[in-house]
């Protein structure tokens, strides 16, 4: 009985988070702060946490979110925002909007290719805003727009924002990366090869639509595929998101271009609608994608790839101590150069510098995106700090106890829908990893299950759960001018969303108990 009251207990803090954001419509960093407060007030009195205990996992875990979390989203939303104010993401716009004649091609490539790779690169709702604005703006209907760039950011999100994700997961549960990379990419395999043909038929109304393109939809899938699970492998968290959109953007615009002119008339984009574009030659383009150029090259160069270099920039470091009252410490180490924000900031200068910004202008570029993120910022904090509390209290490994004497082996089937249910919530993958990950682990040491299999349903699950996010939702509506018909699209993506879990909790479970168990 005590077990369950605990139990009881312990559901509270994330319950009360959920009715503030989904009921009462409190901003997600007051829900995440009062949550934060109350969960202190549980496991002082009910799990007998020392105040030193706790005082210091608020402060350790407020500043593992400051740092390396804020600074990667940071740095990835700069690196934006210093594109549109150069103007060259509307050259990028432009030359991808030039590629096709074919609508179900252009879906493919703005939604799923240059969508992921905005995932790759920034995240943050990015990668739904954007496509659906040119999508629009060639003459696409703004609801299927906006369901098709919805369905299309989930399998990105995994590695969203240079990795996050997924990189702070392995780290907050002491998992290797490459390892728990490839995991991931294993259990979204299905969702990278069929949702292409999902976005496909969303945009033309049916399976009819998917009548000449199935060779170019299948390449898609398989051209983001498979470079993403070998980067991931051999590379780490940082680079799969990027090389998987890039790979797949090149294959599906050269197959795009020679089949331009051999378009039906029914799936042909309107030419009032297209914009005619002067070719560009290949210096405009290099200067146009240079910040993601440097991105990709100092990311790289900071990767197991290039060992003397990585090792070299992993130097530069401090390590804060937190004393906890039974002695021991949370330690916490900041690598002041090799965190992929800081060198996604490095990169934007030097790029910014190349596409003709100023240092003035940089600077307020960058205050503005200081702003703009300031109640994003306080959030991550307090969600790493939450989780930290619920962590050394005990109350996730009471959860996960519980969880697992109630589901026995069929927690497996479920564990995507917590990853689900952590993104719904928080409309952030790497939020739900902080909340779930240390839970989801916990539960495959008591079942005797690969930690890396569960974790990764965490993740896996994180990525469907995006589709409907609130947050989500309100990027669509506010990129289709749809202004009070959020829960129109919320439901028209529901059943998709539905899909995605159904079908990723079954594979998930049957995938171990046939092959790994």
């Amino acid at each position: 009985m005590h077990e369950y009251l605990l139990f009881t207990l312990g559901v509270v803090p994330l319950l009360l988070m959920v009715f503030l954001i989904l009921k009462v419509k409190l901003a997600i960093h007051y829900s995440v702060l009062i949550t934060l407060a109350l969960t202190y007030g549980l496991t002082f009195f009910f799990w007998h946490t020392p105040v030193t205990t706790l005082n210091s996992a608020i402060a350790y875990g407020a500043l593992k979110g400051l740092w390396p979390i804020v600074i990667v989203i940071l740095g990835a939303i700069f690196s934006y925002n210093l594109m549109q104010a150069t103007r060259a993401m509307d050259i990028l716009r432009e030359v991808l909007a030039s590629i096709s004649d074919d609508k179900r091609i252009q879906v493919l490539l703005i939604s799923w290719c240059f969508g992921g790779f905005l995932e790759a690169a920034a995240g943050y709702g990015t990668a739904v805003a954007i496509p659906i604005g040119i999508l629009i703006a060639l003459g696409f209907n703004p609801m299927k727009a906006a369901i098709a760039s919805l369905v299309a950011n989930t399998v990105p999100t995994a590695f969203g924002a240079v990795g996050i994700p997924v990189s702070i997961l392995a780290e907050l549960v002491n998992l290797p990366v490459h390892t728990l990379g490839g995991t991931v990419i294993l259990q979204l395999a299905l969702f990278n090869i069929l949702l292409p043909f999902v976005i496909v038929c969303i945009i033309g109304g049916g399976l009819k639509a998917i009548r000449g393109v199935f060779g170019i939809t299948l390449l898609c899938g398989v051209a983001s595929l498979i470079p993403q699970y070998f980067v991931a492998i051999y590379l780490g968290a940082e680079l799969p998101a990027f090389a998987g959109s890039l790979v797949s953007l090149i294959a599906v615009a050269l197959a795009g271009r020679a089949r331009n002119g051999k378009t039906d008339p029914a799936w042909r984009i309107d030419t009032v609608q297209k914009n005619e574009t002067t070719p560009r030659s290949a210096g405009v383009l290099l200067k146009t994608c240079s910040i993601y150029i440097f991105i990709f090259l100092f990311v790289l160069l900071c990767s197991p790839l290039f060992p003397g270099v990585k090792s070299a920039v992993s130097q530069i470091a401090s390590v804060l101590h937190f004393n906890l009252a039974n002695g021991t410490t949370l330690a916490l180490r900041i690598e002041w150069l090799a965190t992929p924000g800081v060198l996604i900031i490095l990169a934007s200068v030097i790029g910014g510098f190349i596409q003709g910004a100023s240092a003035g202008g940089m600077l307020r570029v960058f205050v503005n995106t200081l702003l703009q993120l300031k109640n994003s910022i306080i959030a991550i904090m307090a969600v790493v700090a939450l989780a930290t509390v619920m962590d050394v209290s005990g109350l996730i490994s009471t959860l996960a106890q519980t969880l697992v004497n109630l589901t026995g082996g069929a927690y497996v089937f479920i564990s995507p829908i917590i990853g689900a249910l952590g993104t719904f919530v928080t409309g952030s993958d790497t939020n739900s990893n902080v909340l779930f990950g240390k839970l989801q682990t916990m539960a495959a040491e008591k079942l005797h299950i690969d930690p890396n299999w569960l974790a990764a349903a965490n993740t896996s699950g994180a990525t469907g759960g995006k589709m409907i996010s609130p947050q989500s939702i309100a990027i669509a509506v506010s990129a289709a001018r749809m202004e009070g018909q959020g829960s129109t699209i919320m439901a028209g993506t529901m059943k998709y969303c539905a899909a995605y879990i159904i079908i990723l909790g079954l594979e998930i479970g049957l995938f171990y108990y046939w092959f790994m168990a």
